[in-house]
C-alpha cells in the first residue's frame, strides 16, 4: 500500500510524489505483461534487440565526442 503524507496546500506535490511511488512499484509494467504470453525465444529476441539498440546510442553518444 502506497502512502503519502499530504499537507493542506500541497495536493499538486502529494500527487506527484503517489505517482512516482506507484512507478516504482512496477505494476502497471507487471500488469503488461501478464497480458498475453510471450515464447521465450520471442522474449530472447527482444531482449537482444533492445540491447542492440542501447549499443548503437551509446556509440552514436561517444562518437560525438
Amino acid at each position: 500500500m502506497i502512502i503519502v503524507p499530504v499537507k493542506e496546500d500541497s495536493i499538486d506535490k502529494a500527487l506527484r510524489k503517489f505517482k512516482k511511488k506507484f512507478e516504482k512499484t512496477g505494476v502497471v509494467r507487471q500488469l503488461r505483461s501478464r497480458q498475453g504470453y510471450e515464447k521465450k525465444s520471442v522474449t530472447r529476441r527482444n531482449t537482444v534487440k533492445k540491447a542492440i539498440f542501447r549499443n548503437k546510442l551509446q556509440n552514436e553518444g561517444l562518437s560525438s565526442l
